[in-house]
């Protein structure tokens, strides 16, 4: 999180402040902007969103939007970047907030497809009438815009391409463009489990199949595929199988 250039801060405000008396034309404005732009009354209601935040978001019904969402009583937002943030909004303070994750879902009132997220420097510009907070002003600069599907289809090819490896969550998330909450929450939603879930399927799939190698003891096997015999996949195979690893072997073998 970082601060605006002062002057820069102070020019946009001073801009505002003479189109204060006249909101439509503020608005009209603001609905011309190339990037979302999104202003929230002192209460955190949402008062306007121009036309590309809308585009981007997928509102087809502003009306769905604004003057029904509340950011400060949103608990997904409040989640993500802290009631602190939130608090400083609204008590009026200039700031930015680089690499916003703002996920669609669970963010009621968006009147949105529940699949799309992005991610997205904001900068938070209020706007004052002498001592009175009128508004906060919100600029989007938007890095990553994404659907679920296509980002859990990224995260697959990622766990299927790094099978062998040990599960880490960090790079699989990184792989599709999310932190690593929403990679798990957007993964489960669309593939019905969770990446290590996945994962440890993949991996089993490939044990199977090493234990079809004659050449190959059960130890030797799990070690091929980057498991350890002794350790948690033994568990993980004969939960899944139903069986421990040697009698899946000959059951096979027999066949």
């Amino acid at each position: 999180m970082s601060s605006p250039n002062p002057k820069e801060s102070d020019k946009r405000t001073d801009q505002f402040k003479a189109l204060i008396n006249d909101r439509e034309m503020v608005f009209r404005l603001l609905d011309l902007h190339p990037a979302p732009v999104l202003v929230f009354a002192p209460d955190g209601l949402c008062i306007f969103i121009n036309r590309a935040g809308a585009e981007l978001c997928n509102i087809t019904d502003v009306t769905m939007f604004a003057g029904k969402y509340n950011l400060k009583s949103d608990p997904v937002c409040t989640e993500i970047c802290g009631r602190g943030v939130i608090d400083k909004i609204f008590r009026g303070e200039s700031f930015s907030v680089p690499n916003f994750f703002v996920p669609a879902q669970g963010i009621k009132g968006r009147g949105n497809d529940e699949n799309f997220s992005e991610t997205a420097n904001v900068f938070i510009l209020p706007i004052w009438d002498n001592d009175e907070f009128i508004c906060a002003v919100m600029f989007y600069n938007v890095e990553n815009a994404y659907s679920g599907i296509h980002d859990a289809a990224k995260a697959q090819a990622y766990l299927d391409a790094h099978w062998k490896d040990e599960y880490d969550p960090d790079e699989a998330a990184r792989s599709a463009g999310l932190n690593r909450r929403h990679f798990i929450r957007v993964f489960k939603e669309n593939m019905n489990c969770t990446p290590l879930e996945y994962h440890i399927m993949l991996k089993i799939e490939k044990i199977k199949e090493k234990l079809l190698d004659k050449g190959l003891s059960v130890e030797q096997a799990f070690e091929a595929c980057g498991a350890d015999y002794k350790g948690t996949y033994f568990k993980y195979f004969k939960d899944i199988t139903g069986l421990p690893p040697s009698e899946y072997r000959r059951r096979k073998m027999i066949k």
